[in-house]
C-alpha cells in the first residue's frame, strides 16, 4: 500500500491513465489510507504516553511501597520497622527558575542553608546533589507541592528500632542495601522480605525492659564486666526474654566499640561452676547411688603411684552437717569435694555420656543462631571427672546451660527453644532423664531458694527452686582467683516449672553490702529476685 501512495505522489493521479471513475475510486482508496494510517500513528502515540505515565506513576507506587515486613513482640509491640522517607535531590542542568529554586530551598531548610547556599547550589556545575537526606514530612510536602524542574525528591526507606538498645542483639540489623545482617532480621530474612504481614516474636518487651533495667543496675552496683539475662518457657521452649550486655545501638552502629556485639548467651563459653551440682546429682539418682560421704576436709585425688594429683576443697562460707553429707546434701550445700567423690563413683563414660544426651558436647543448631563450640575434657581421667563435677575443666555456653537445666527440671523432657510464640501443643522434645528424677531435683533446688545460698530470690507469692554458681576464671590459661563468673538458675513455680530463668553476671566485685565477697549468693541471687519481683504480675496475669 505504501508503494502505490508513494506512486500516487510521484507521478500523480493525471498519469496514471483510465477513465475518470478510474481515478475517483483510486483517489477514495487513497483517501482511506491515509486516514487509518493518520489514527494508528495517533492511537499507537496516546498508547505509549499513557503506557509510560502508568508505568512512571506505578513505579513511583513501588518505590514508597513498603520493603521489608514489621518485627513485633508477642503483644504486638513493634520492634523493628521501615519508615518511609525521602532525599530532596537537585539537579542543576534541569532548573528553570534559579531564584524560585534557591527560595524554596531556604525557606524549606532556613537552619541549614541561607539564600546565598542555596543559590551556590543551583549554580553549580554539579549534574546531581542530594541537598538533604532523610527529609522530614513537612520539608518534602513543600518540594513536592511547588513542582519545580530539577528539584526532586527520591523515595527511601530506613529500618527503624523504637526499643533501641532493649533489644539490639535479639532482634539484630539490616545492612545499607536493607538485608538482615544479624539477630532475628538475619535469622528470618527471606520472611521479612516476602511478607507483609508482622513477624510476631516470642518475646514480651515488658519482661525484657525489666530484665535491662536490673541486670544494667547489677553491673554498675557490683561494677561488673558483662551481665546476662534470659527467661524460657520450660514448656514451649518459647523464650521470652534475652539480654546481653554491654549491648549497641542499632541504628548507629559506631556509637559503640564492634565487641559489644556479641551475643553472649550464645557465643561467650565460660566455666559455669555450681550449677553443674544438678547434673551431677541426676547421674548419682540414675546410677543408683544413694550413700553417706564422709567429708572433714579437702577431698585428695591419688596418682597412680599413690600421690596426690588434686585437691578439692571448698569455698570459706561452705558450712554443711559434718562429717557425713547425703547426695542430696551435697548439692543443697554445694558441696566440691562431695561432688567430687560422687563423679569418681559413677562407671567409667558416665559423664560423658550424659553430658552428650544433654548436648552439651557440641554446638547447638538453634532455630535464631548457632552456638559456640563447648569445650570439653580432652581426657576423662579422676581429676578430670572430679572437677567437672561442680562445673570446673568444661566450658559452655550460657544457653547450653539454661536448655540442660529445663530439662533436668521441667519433667525431663529437652526442647530447643524458639523466637516465634508457639502453642504446647506443638511442643517436641526428647526425653533426658525420668520423671521421678526430675522431681527429686525439683525438691532440692526448692530446699536450696528457702534454705541456703538461693535465698535472696525468694519473692512472695510463688515458690523458686534453683542454683548458685560461683565459678573462678581462667586467664591465660591459670586460675584467676580474683575474678568470679556468678550465676542463678531458677525455676518457678516449682512444683510444676513453668518457666526457667538464669542470670549471669561477669567479674563482679565485691560490696559493702556484701562484706566484700563476690559470690553468686550476694549478687546474681539478689539480682534475680529483683527480676522476678516485677514480672511475676506480668507473666501470670
Amino acid at each position: 500500500m505504501f508503494e502505490v501512495g508513494k506512486d500516487i505522489f510521484k507521478n500523480g493521479f493525471g498519469r496514471m491513465g483510465g477513465d475518470r471513475t478510474a481515478r475517483g475510486r483510486l483517489r477514495f482508496v487513497y483517501s482511506l489510507f491515509v486516514i487509518a494510517f493518520s489514527i494508528f500513528v495517533i492511537k499507537t502515540l496516546y498508547l505509549g504516553i499513557q503506557g509510560t505515565d502508568r508505568a512512571r506513576r506505578g513505579g513511583g507506587a513501588a518505590a514508597w511501597a513498603v520493603a521489608r515486613a514489621d518485627i513485633v513482640d508477642r503483644n504486638g509491640d513493634i520492634l523493628a520497622k521501615n519508615v518511609m522517607s525521602g532525599h530532596i535531590t537537585l539537579r542543576p542542568p534541569q532548573v528553570k527558575d534559579r531564584d524560585a529554586v534557591a527560595r524554596l530551598i531556604h525557606q524549606a531548610l532556613p537552619y541549614e542553608y541561607t539564600l546565598a547556599d542555596a543559590l551556590k547550589l543551583v549554580n553549580s556545575q554539579r549534574r546531581f546533589i542530594y541537598v538533604k537526606k532523610l527529609a522530614t514530612d513537612f520539608q518534602r510536602d513543600m518540594i513536592t507541592q511547588a513542582k519545580l524542574p530539577g528539584l526532586d525528591i527520591e523515595p527511601v526507606q530506613t529500618r527503624r528500632y523504637p526499643k533501641r538498645r532493649l533489644f539490639s542483639h535479639v532482634v539484630g540489623f539490616v545492612g545499607n542495601d536493607g538485608t538482615g545482617l544479624e539477630g532475628a532480621e538475619r535469622t528470618y530474612d527471606k520472611y521479612l522480605r516476602e511478607n507483609k504481614d508482622p513477624l510476631r516474636l516470642s518475646l514480651d518487651s515488658r519482661v525484657q525492659s525489666v530484665f535491662y533495667e536490673q541486670l544494667s543496675a547489677a553491673m554498675q552496683k557490683y561494677q561488673a564486666k558483662g551481665a546476662m539475662g534470659m527467661l524460657m518457657n520450660s514448656r514451649t521452649g518459647e523464650m521470652v526474654a534475652m539480654v546481653s550486655l554491654p549491648d549497641f545501638d542499632p541504628e548507629n552502629l559506631r556509637a559503640d566499640p564492634s565487641s559489644h556485639r556479641m551475643f553472649a548467651p550464645l557465643r561467650g563459653v565460660y566455666e559455669m561452676g555450681s550449677i553443674f551440682k544438678v547434673f551431677n546429682t541426676a547421674m548419682a539418682f540414675e546410677n543408683g547411688i544413694n550413700r553417706e560421704y564422709y567429708i572433714k576436709e579437702a577431698y585428695k585425688i591419688l596418682d597412680k603411684f599413690g600421690r596426690t594429683a588434686a585437691k578439692i576443697g571448698d569455698v570459706r562460707s561452705f558450712k554443711p552437717p559434718r562429717p557425713n553429707l547425703t547426695v542430696e546434701e551435697i548439692m543443697l550445700h554445694s558441696c566440691n569435694a562431695g561432688s567430687a567423690q560422687i563423679a569418681l563413683d559413677l562407671p567409667d563414660g558416665a559423664q560423658k555420656e550424659f553430658f552428650s544426651r544433654i548436648h552439651l558436647d557440641e554446638p547447638l543448631e538453634l532455630e535464631f543462631g548457632r552456638t559456640e563450640r563447648t569445650l570439653m575434657p580432652i581426657k576423662w581421667g579422676p581429676v578430670e571427672r572430679a572437677t567437672v563435677a561442680f562445673g570446673h575443666g568444661i566450658s559452655v555456653t550460657p544457653m547450653h546451660l539454661l536448655l540442660a537445666v529445663n530439662a533436668m527440671t521441667n519433667g525431663g523432657i529437652y526442647i530447643y527453644p524458639t523466637l516465634l510464640r508457639r502453642n504446647v501443643g506443638a511442643v517436641r522434645g526428647n526425653r533426658v532423664i525420668s520423671d521421678d528424677i526430675s522431681a527429686k531435683l525439683r525438691g532440692i533446688m526448692v530446699r536450696i531458694a528457702e534454705e541456703t545460698s538461693g535465698k535472696k530470690a525468694r519473692i512472695s507469692g510463688i515458690q523458686i527452686g534453683g542454683k548458685t554458681a560461683t565459678a573462678e576464671k581462667r586467664v591465660n590459661g591459670k586460675i584467676d582467683r580474683k575474678k568470679n563468673l556468678t550465676a542463678f538458675a531458677g525455676i518457678f513455680p516449682a512444683h510444676a516449672p513453668q518457666y526457667t530463668i538464669l542470670v549471669v553476671l561477669d567479674e563482679p566485685k565485691g560490696t559493702q553490702d556484701s562484706f566484700g565477697l563476690r559470690t553468686a549468693a550476694w549478687n546474681a541471687v539478689p539480682t534475680t529476685g529483683k527480676i522476678l519481683d516485677s514480672i511475676l504480675p506480668l507473666l501470670f496475669e
